[in-house]
């Protein structure tokens, strides 16, 4: 038996193909695995669990149905919030089976404990991203915008989403990725020296010394370009790959 980790598959209803793929990952991992790992950006924006309930919704009712019908088979699955979903809520994980996890999370990884975050809070050279980050996360924030209109949400997030992509165009590369020296700081408040994170698309395996001490960061890759990312680990071996 394995667990499996996948991140930033940016779902939405002009990218039938991602949700194909993952469709199929599902299918490959039913009745197959420990666990699945969920850590943030399943979809390119979520504006609150009733949107569900609308016809636009039924682009992502096979996806709903994929992950609950892997619940079923005894696969447990855990979701942790993205910069893109992090309105996930529990109306969605009731319907999935999912667990809700919180922005950290410290798992017992076939004996190795191990860190797991979307990513976003270890990239702390970009302020500007930072700020915005701090005001979405508010509960007074999300409280006043869950209030709004279903449409009208619709229409911030898609506005939301082309001003990040200006942001980001007009930042240096390195500005993107996350601070070493606030990955270092998060492991040791956390007590652990290894992470798995996504966010920021660039899948790899990283080691180095922290006080002395052999850790390990593990990037999961994006779904982008008609391919689809996962870590797979057991008691004996690890995996990155498409």
């Amino acid at each position: 038996m394995s667990s499996w980790f996948i991140a930033d598959l940016h779902l939405d209803g002009t990218r039938p193909g991602a949700i194909r793929l993952l469709l199929n990952l599902l299918e490959q991992i039913e009745g197959r695995a420990d666990a699945l790992y969920i850590l943030g950006d399943l979809f390119e924006y979520w504006v609150g669990d009733d949107a569900l309930a609308t016809p636009d919704a039924a682009v992502f009712q096979p996806v709903v149905s994929g992950l609950r019908q892997v619940h079923d088979s005894g696969v447990k699955l855990y979701f942790q919030h993205g910069n893109r979903d992090f309105l996930v809520g529990e109306r969605f994980a009731e319907a999935t089976g999912c667990t809700l996890l919180p922005e950290q999370q410290v798992i017992d990884l076939y004996g190795t404990p191990t860190l797991l975050l979307h990513g976003d809070t270890l990239c702390t050279d970009d302020v500007e991203y930072q700020q915005v980050r701090k005001l979405f996360r508010n509960p007074q924030w999300q409280q006043q915008f869950l209030a709004l209109p279903l449409a009208e949400r619709i229409r911030q997030a898609e506005a939301m989403r082309a001003q990040s992509r200006q942001r980001m165009q007009g930042k240096a590369e390195a500005i993107l990725d996350v601070n070493q020296q606030t990955v270092e700081a998060t492991l040791r408040a956390a007590g652990v020296t290894c992470m798995i994170h996504g966010h920021t698309h660039r899948p790899a395996v990283h080691d180095f010394l922290l006080d002395d001490l052999r850790s390990q960061r593990v990037v999961l890759g994006d779904w982008h370009e008609a391919k689809g990312s996962f870590l797979r680990v057991d008691a004996d071996t690890m995996t990155l790959e498409c």
